[in-house]
């Protein structure tokens, strides 16, 4: 069989599938903009954009003209490859950034399996969650997201199939569409990522202070690829000041960029800054640690040592660093928010808390703290449930492999005609 993946950020959900298709001798192919993979079995081709977006659009409509502009990039690349004789049985690409836009145009019967990651929307989902950040015009507002989900919306019409991490991402499409998709999660290495109470993180922080720190320290974690409100980190800023006042020995570790992932960009600098001024005169700095960016290595061993793992999020995508925390065995507090409660059970693998409530965010950080034996049932539980349900090896790739046989073959997972 040829396979032929696509994403913009190669390989990105396709880290592990990929590969596993090349070992069991098929050939794959690989589209996307990463400087440079290097995956075993994988034939990778990076493509570049030809142009940037057209100044004085409308504002609505500049997402859509950057995504046409990939697409026609990815098109051309993969034109490239049809004309090398490559014709792929089945296509696996993430149309999220508008590279499956054109992809029938170049080979009209290669059946495709999207990755449907979210659909946008002002209700029950990240736009208008927030009430500090409140819509001006909830109908103008409205419009652009309907406007930008017109990629979505050709993309459903281009899939054969769809597959999505979580039931709620597949339940942020149009209902009549999610019958068209799987919920299989990506998968983690659970035998890679398991505890070790004897765990030694050394790191030195943005302000240049060494530490070196086991589960014998009190230990804080917050994790985000950027730190900024979407993932909850004016949330967690604010929870610091009771929690650094009544607790004198925690120590507070702070892992991601300055900058923005998801959501707008703050008025001027960082929202880093922004909520660190904010609660800067009522917290002990000196046990506050900003750890930036870090190794993979470096941040395993955060999760590895820490005390109390916080992980919030508006109703969006799920991080994969919440289950490398369970299966970790990391205590873990969420927020109640989806996608989140179809991972966390409050008091069974971890515990849930109200996005923004900041003082019950203080006050189950300093239960887990001053109860660390009460704490390992729920731990364990997690890294049980981590195995279950999210391992890579048993449960993930597994059903992702029959997905992609399925739809190479025409057929639905229920062996139904496609």
């Amino acid at each position: 069989m040829k396979l032929l993946f696509v994403h913009q950020n190669f390989p990105g959900q396709y880290k592990h599938l990929a590969p596993a298709l090349a070992a069991q001798g098929h050939e794959v192919r690989a589209l996307g903009m990463t400087e440079r993979v290097d995956l075993p079995g994988v034939q990778y081709q990076r493509y570049g954009t030809r142009r940037a977006s057209t100044k004085g659009l409308h504002p609505w409509v500049v997402d859509f003209e950057a995504k046409v502009i990939r697409g026609e990039a990815c098109a051309q690349a993969a034109r490239r490859l049809r004309e090398s004789g490559f014709v792929p049985d089945l296509i696996c690409v993430h149309p999220g950034w508008g590279e499956a836009l054109l992809l029938r145009e170049v080979w009209p019967e290669a059946r495709q399996l999207h990755y449907v990651e979210f659909f946008y929307g002002t209700q029950g989902r990240d736009v208008g969650f927030d009430p500090e950040f409140p819509l001006t015009d909830a109908f103008e507002a409205g419009c652009r997201l309907s406007i930008k989900n017109t990629n979505n919306l050709l993309n459903l019409g281009l899939m054969d199939w769809g597959i999505s991490p979580t039931q709620w991402q597949r339940a942020t499409l149009p209902a009549a569409q999610q019958g068209r998709i799987s919920v299989i999660h990506d998968g983690i290495d659970t035998a890679a990522l398991c505890p070790d109470e004897a765990a030694v993180l050394e790191v030195t922080d943005d302000q240049g202070r060494p530490l070196r720190l086991t589960r014998a320290d009190r230990v804080v974690t917050f994790v985000n690829r950027n730190l900024e409100p979407s993932r909850g980190y004016h949330a967690f800023m604010r929870s610091l000041p009771t929690l650094l006042a009544r607790d004198p020995q925690v120590r507070v570790l702070l892992i991601g960029g300055d900058g923005v992932s998801y959501g707008a960009a703050p008025p001027a600098g960082s929202w880093k800054q922004i909520y660190l001024d904010e609660v800067a005169g009522r917290i002990d700095a000196q046990r506050v640690h900003f750890l930036g960016k870090v190794p993979y290595a470096t941040y395993l061993a955060a999760l590895r040592v820490s005390s109390a793992h916080v992980y919030l999020t508006y109703p969006f995508v799920l991080s994969w660093s919440l289950i490398e925390a369970m299966s970790l065995g990391a205590p873990i507090i969420a927020s109640d928010t989806p996608p989140v409660r179809e991972a966390i059970e409050h008091g069974r693998n971890g515990w849930l808390v109200d996005f923004f409530d900041a003082e019950a965010l203080a006050e189950r950080m300093l239960t887990c703290l001053a109860d660390p034996a009460g704490q390992l049932p729920l731990r364990a539980t997690a890294r049980e449930d981590a195995i279950r349900r999210y391992d890579l090896r048993s449960v993930c790739l597994p059903a992702q492999l029959a997905l992609v046989q399925s739809v190479a073959r025409g057929e639905r997972p229920d062996g139904a005609a496609l």
